[in-house]
Parts: structure tokens; sequence; C-alpha cells
């Protein structure tokens, strides 16, 4: 993470710098398949556990 967000930023307070990796989690965690989860990005293994236990 911070070669791909925090490098590139230059931040005038701790609260800027706070919001950009919010932003990039949010970003980073809808996007990003992981072995474990079948392949699968985060968002959309948390989307289909909860359609399946309903």
């Amino acid at each position: 993470m911070k070669h791909e967000q925090l490098s590139y930023e230059k931040f005038k307070t701790h609260e800027a710098a706070k919001l950009s990796v919010i932003d990039y989690l949010t970003f980073y965690n809808g996007r990003r398949s992981h072995s474990t989860l079948g392949y699968q990005s985060p968002v959309e293994f948390e989307r289909e556990f909860t359609r399946n236990a309903a």
C-alpha cells in the first residue's frame, strides 16, 4: 500500500492522510481477489455470504 498510495501523495494534515487511506482500502477491497475467498474480492464474498445466509 505504501508504494501504491502513500508514496505518491503529500498530505497537509493527518486527517487528510487518514481519509486517503480509507478511500484506498475501500477501492482495493472492492476489486482484489483472494484465494482463500474462492478468488472473489472481500466485498463480493460478503455479498454472497449475506445472500446465502438469508
